[in-house]
Order: structure tokens, then C-alpha cells, then sequence
């Protein structure tokens, strides 16, 4: 976290959001020792509740680490709903497994090892809700394979749509306002990302500042997948 998205909010977004609970506490208490980057509390609980919103049933992971983002949103699901993570990582994966059936989410999660560029063709859909928190210069790329498989009324989030690691902050903005400059991989992915959700007719999207920035771009129609 740094100055482009104030701390006190994300506090203060934590404390009126969705309560988290102790398996939330350990891998939070995980993710400081290791230095592992997640969503954080008050992004997962912006992430459940936007699933329970959209009454979500299906949810894709564009890397999924060891099942932050995943737990939070199987806690919004129905008990056949289910969440696909992503991952290469087998530790990651086997944590993953663990956290979720000490939660009680191994029915409504698929674990994916893999790359998810790859894996996601294995799958229909639709989904209603995909979340793109991969490497940032393929967020693009992410966005096309998975585009036609997105429930009308569903959504698609990219999580560091502001900051993370190299990303240079202002660069994203002159990148975003036409401007030409140089930067590193990482901002430019993610700046290649907004000009391809922007230029997606059938999307519509906005900038949620929590966390480290996300892009929240909406399907537009009526939901059909509904059963």
C-alpha cells in the first residue's frame, strides 16, 4: 500500500465492509510473513459481496496464489456454485486446498494447476464474475479469452488497476490519457488492459479505489445463465 490509495481508507473500508473470520486472520498473518501480495480484507469483502450482489453461481480466477480471493468469494455462493482458481504453484495450490476445506468451500471450488491462459479453454462458461490478477503485461490477453464466456450482467476484475510493485502511477495516467511515454511492463500491461475493456462495446467500466486498484468492467444485458 502506498499513497496513491490512502491506507485510512482501506482501514476504514475494512471496518464497515464484510466481516472476515480466523481462516481470513491466518492467511492475512501468511501473507505478511511471506510478503505474498493478496487482495487484502477490505478488497475480499468488496469481492463477496459484489458476487452475492450479482446472485453469482460461476467464478474464473486469473491466478489464484494459495485461495485468497477464492475464500472470499465461495463465501457468496450457493452450495453448487463454484469458484475455478488458477495456479502454478503446487505448494500455493495444496495451501489453497486446505484454507478452503477448513472453511468449508472445497465443494464450490475447482483448483486449476496451470497456466490459467491455457486452462481457461477448457471451460464455457458463463461466468459471473472473472477475476484478472495475473502477470500484469498479459492482463489483456486474459481479458480476450475469457470476454465471450462473461454472463450478460456479469463482470469482469482486474485487481492492481492502480499500483503494484513497479507500476508507476503517473505513466498509467498518460498512458490512459493517450500519451506515449516510457515505463516498465507491468504499467504498460495494465494500461494495454483499460484500452481493451474500454474499447469493448459490450462493457462498461469503472475504477474502484481500494486496495491497490480495481478495474470493475459490467457486461451489459440481461443475466441468462440462471437456472
Amino acid at each position: 500500500m502506498d499513497d496513491v490509495v490512502p491506507e485510512r481508507i482501506d482501514r476504514f473500508a475494512r471496518l464497515v465492509g464484510p466481516a472476515s473470520d480466523g481462516i481470513v486472520a491466518e492467511m492475512d498473518a501468511y501473507a505478511e510473513k511471506t510478503g505474498f501480495p493478496t487482495v487484502g480484507p477490505a478488497v475480499g469483502g468488496w469481492l463477496r459481496l459484489l458476487a452475492r450482489v450479482l446472485d453469482a453461481e460461476r467464478v474464473f480466477e486469473f491466478g489464484s496464489g494459495f485461495g485468497y480471493s477464492a475464500y472470499w468469494f465461495a463465501g457468496a455462493l450457493p452450495g453448487d456454485g463454484r469458484v475455478v482458481l488458477t495456479e502454478f504453484d503446487e505448494e500455493r495450490c495444496e495451501r489453497a486446498e486446505r484454507y478452503l476445506e477448513r472453511g468449508g468451500y472445497a465443494d464450490r471450488t475447482v483448483i486449476e494447476r496451470g497456466d490459467a491462459l491455457e486452462i481457461v479453454d477448457a471451460y464455457d462458461g458463463p461466468f459471473d464474475v472473472v477475476l484478472i490478477d495475473n502477470e500484469k503485461e498479459r492482463y489483456a490477453e486474459a481479458f480476450e479469452a475469457v470476454r465471450g464466456k462473461v454472463a450478460p450482467g456479469g463482470v469482469v476484475v482486474a485487481d492492481n488497476a492502480v499500483t503494484a510493485g513497479p507500476m508507476d502511477f503517473d505513466a498509467l495516467i498518460e498512458l490512459a490519457a493517450g500519451e506515449d511515454v516510457e515505463t516498465d511492463d507491468a504499467t504498460r500491461g495494465v494500461a494495454e488492459y483499460l484500452a481493451a475493456v474500454r474499447a469493448a462495446e459490450e462493457f462498461e467500466t469503472g475504477l474502484i479505489p481500494l486496495g491497490e486498484g480495481l478495474a470493475v468492467s459490467h457486461r451489459t444485458g440481461t443475466v441468462s445463465n440462471k437456472r
